[in-house]
């Protein structure tokens, strides 16, 4: 089984994979991020750097789907290769800081790759004020990260709601996170279990799409 936390930057992805991954036992698979070489480019200077950031990504999460697509257990997934897509690259473009022949390639690589894999089987939304961001943002103190500006934020989050609901077409459990903190409040931990529990072994069925927190 292949499970997948998707979010926008400081929404706690790495920290609910981490936490349910030891939860359940599953192996947990995190963005390169501390070797990514071009990082730290990128927020220095998006219009120049966009490209090789966004296929250095791609080309890491390609990867991983083909090791989870012949794994024989459950792998959890921080962040898919289909944010990476519709999100990231699809905001840069819209920014203007690819040009259309950059896009073209990389849809088209994009394409072709989606010919051998499969969609997860769950996707779990960490849906997120730019506040609520912002404060993670600054607790963590990756120093590249505070250049990031607002508008930037909001961006991506609008391009988030726009991909859960119409881009993306596999089953999504949508997480609103900025009255939860499960990583220090176990009954909100629980809760996610819990909606986890039913939506993969229990009272929903299969074949449904999204489901979201009370």
């Amino acid at each position: 089984m292949h499970l997948v936390i998707a979010g926008n930057i400081g929404s706690g992805k790495s920290t609910l994979t981490q936490m349910l991954a030891k939860h359940y036992g599953w192996e947990p698979r995190y963005e390169t991020v501390a070797d990514n070489p071009y990082l730290e480019d990128y927020y220095r200077d998006l219009h120049r750097w966009s490209f090789n950031m966004e296929v250095f990504f791609l080309k890491e999460r390609f990867r991983d789907l083909i090791d989870i697509a012949h794994a024989q257990h459950t792998i959890i997934q921080d962040r898919s290769i289909f944010e990476g897509v519709y999100v990231f690259m699809a905001n840069n473009k819209a920014m203007g800081n690819l040009s259309d022949r950059d896009y073209e390639t990389f849809m088209e690589l994009f394409e072709q790759m989606m010919t051998v894999v499969r969609v997860p089987d769950l996707m779990i939304y960490l849906r997120a004020s730019v506040a609520h961001l912002v404060g993670n943002i600054q607790k963590r103190g990756r120093n590249y990260e505070q250049q990031i500006q607002l508008e930037y934020l909001e961006n991506l989050n609008r391009r988030y709601d726009d991909f859960i609901k119409n881009k993306y077409p596999g089953r999504v459990i949508t997480i609103e996170k900025d009255n939860l903190d499960f990583q220090h409040n176990p009954k909100d931990f629980a809760q996610i279990i819990d909606l986890i529990d039913r939506t993969l072994f229990g009272l929903f069925p299969m074949e449904a799409q999204q489901n979201k927190t009370p």
